[in-house]
Formats: structure tokens, sequence, C-alpha cells
């Protein structure tokens, strides 16, 4: 049984699997319809919500398309990227990629965003993307910052999420200095506004 478009393989072998999101790769990359492009980053975000499918999609280069994904003007490209590249980042090799894509820079860019989902997608990535290596870029002052205005949200999982980023990922330091710069500017973080409840 071939994967459904869903995004859940059923009983599909590996092989039918395979096949499945390579041609949805193929019809991204041969379709200029926009409404078909966000369809299939869709059913490939869902695809990278389970384990089994890391490799296929590794295989693929999936990481990258939806790291390319994350500069399109088109706000739906950005949240679908983006929420694909978050569940692709909780596995140990797609987070190293990524990483090393210089990926930190384009995920920070999305806390920017005017969707509320592709926010919570970001600061969930940078979490999955926090390691001893690369927490001095995950937790960057002006990352650090935009926490703290998204802890006083009025949407309770943003402001939740970002609790949890200040309270699990940053050293009392960070936020002590993140906090002593915010002091005078209420409007913006470095040009990143808080997305619109």
């Amino acid at each position: 049984m071939k994967a459904t478009m869903s995004g859940k393989p059923g009983n599909s072998t590996g092989s039918d699997r395979f096949e499945y999101l390579q041609s949805l790769v193929t019809e991204f990359q041969d379709t200029d319809s926009e409404e078909a492009k966000e369809q299939v980053l869709a059913n490939l975000a869902n695809f990278a919500y389970d384990p089994r499918n890391m490799v296929d999609l590794r295989t693929l280069q999936v990481m990258d398309l939806f790291l390319d994904m994350l500069t399109e003007d088109n706000e739906n490209f950005v949240e679908f990227g983006m929420g694909g590249l978050c569940n692709l980042s909780m596995d140990p090799e797609c987070r190293d990629h990524i990483l090393q894509s210089d990926g930190i820079a384009l995920v920070t860019s999305c806390l920017s965003s005017r969707r509320e989902e592709t926010v919570l997608s970001a600061i969930s990535t940078l979490m999955n993307l926090t390691t001893a290596a690369s927490r001095s870029l995950t937790t960057d002052t002006t990352v650090v910052q935009c926490m703290l205005r998204f802890s006083l949200s009025q949407s309770p999982r943003l402001r939740n999420l970002a609790s949890v980023f200040v309270q699990d990922y940053c050293t009392e330091q960070q936020v002590a200095r993140a906090e002593e710069r915010l002091q005078g500017h209420h409007q913006t973080i470095l040009g990143i506004p808080l997305p619109k409840d």
C-alpha cells in the first residue's frame, strides 16, 4: 500500500515510502503552482515527524529544501519549512547538518514572523539545535531578549515555550544581560517585533 497524501505511510514498505517521498520532492521542483508547492511542503513536514522517514528525507536533501524555504516571501512556505525543520532537528544527524548549514541564523530570522506557528517552530528548533558547541549562538543575547519579550505574550503557547527556553537553555548571566539591554527598547528587539496575537 502506497503512502497517502495525509502524510501517513500506512503499511507501505520502505522502498514504497522512499518512492513516494521522492515523487513529492520532484513535484515540488517541477510545479509552478504555489498552492501545489504548499501542499507538498505540508506533506513533507508531516513525514518529517516520523523517525522512520529520517534516512529517506536526508537522502532526498529535504533538509536543504526546508532551509531554503525560510527566506521565501510566501509565509506558508516559511511556516511549513520551519515546521518541517523543527521535526527534523530532533534527529542528531539532521541537527548536525542544520548547524553546518548555518541554519541557526535562518531559524533565528523566523522569530520575527507574524505567524505564531512559525515562531513556535523556530523556538522549538533552537532548543533542538542547542549543543555544547552551538549554545553561544542559540542563546545569543538578541535571542534571549526576544524570548524575554515572548514570555510576556498574551498567547499562552508562546509565553510558555519562551519561558521554558529562558529557564532551561539560558544562564542567569545571559538573562540579566538581556534584561539590561531591554531597558529602553520596548518597541522591538533589533527589528524583531512580537508576533500579532
